[in-house]
């Protein structure tokens, strides 16, 4: 009987060992569909705002980064924009809106494989997106790296962090990002022992401490996407000058409902970006928007 059971359990640890190989494996294929959820589809530009801009497409590992420049008139700095994981662009435009309103005008942009960005996403081809569109600030346009903003939302925090490690901007704002896509998928009682498997990791809690600029992390206790302890991780991690703002509401509608953000923001940019003397007119959000 001793035989018989000890045969049975081997065969039992060798069925979930194989069961676990095939989710690890199904993970690690299919993250690319679950990290970077895309759309070609561009059916909205900021003409449809009667708004100025341009396009920008830079080549970027052999491949074509796509972006759109809106410029604000007597702006008070220039915002770098790096967007969350779903849709596109013309997704975004609500979000170029409040940032124009916020006195900026918006270099905004979409990862490899999103929108008319060719190629395929990967966490190097973020980092490389940014950075192009950092390069075309400074070098091409000649902009003063103290007169741009990073703001990354979600994903975006991912390649803003990465960037504003190496870089000095007049200041950086990260939104509902992570410590990293490994910690949020502990979350998961699924995924918790395979995080391994993980390929794009994007870890931001390894490289926070690094940036130097003033530094603003927006956060809602309400996420139910990336848990808020990630924001707290980010900012303990964080060095000096450094800001937490506490938002309410979901990961996709904090932003839009919660009574303190633009508070938050303008006391934040405040002492670092001289306000204009007018305000551009924004976007008004009626739905929720992609982060």
């Amino acid at each position: 009987m001793t035989k018989v059971v000890c045969v049975f359990f081997s065969k039992m640890v060798l069925v979930i060992g194989v069961v676990y190989l095939c989710l690890c494996a199904l993970l690690y294929f299919v993250q690319d569909y679950i990290l970077f959820p895309a759309s070609q589809r561009m059916d909205r530009d900021p003409g449809g705002y009667d708004w100025k801009f341009e396009e920008v497409r830079l080549s970027v590992q052999g491949e074509e980064t796509f972006g759109w420049y809106v410029p604000l008139e007597n702006h008070r700095g220039i915002v770098l924009f790096s967007h969350g994981n779903a849709g596109n662009l013309a997704g975004r435009l609500e979000s170029i809106g409040m940032l124009r309103s916020f006195g900026f005008s918006v270099l905004a942009y979409d990862y490899g494989g999103y929108g008319f960005s060719t190629g395929k996403p990967s966490e190097q081809r973020c980092y490389a997106d940014i950075r192009a569109m950092w390069d075309y600030l400074v070098d091409t346009r000649g902009v003063d790296p103290k007169e741009i903003l990073l703001f990354g939302r979600s994903l975006g925090g991912g390649p803003t962090v990465e960037l504003a490690q190496d870089v000095a901007p007049g200041a950086v704002i990260i939104e509902s990002t992570f410590l990293s896509t490994a910690d949020v998928a502990r979350r998961n009682p699924l995924f918790r022992t395979m995080t391994w498997a993980i390929r794009h990791r994007f870890e931001s809690k390894n490289k926070v401490a690094k940036i130097k600029p003033p530094l603003l992390i927006i956060h809602s206790p309400d996420d139910e996407v990336i848990p808020f302890e990630n924001g707290q991780g980010l900012f303990e991690r964080a060095t000096e000058p450094k800001t937490f703002l506490e938002i309410s509401g979901g990961h996709n509608t904090g932003f839009v409902n919660s009574v303190n953000y633009r508070p938050g923001w303008e006391a934040f940019l405040g002492p670092i970006f001289v306000p204009t003397t007018h305000e551009a007119p924004g976007v008004e959000v009626n739905e929720s928007p992609s982060d």
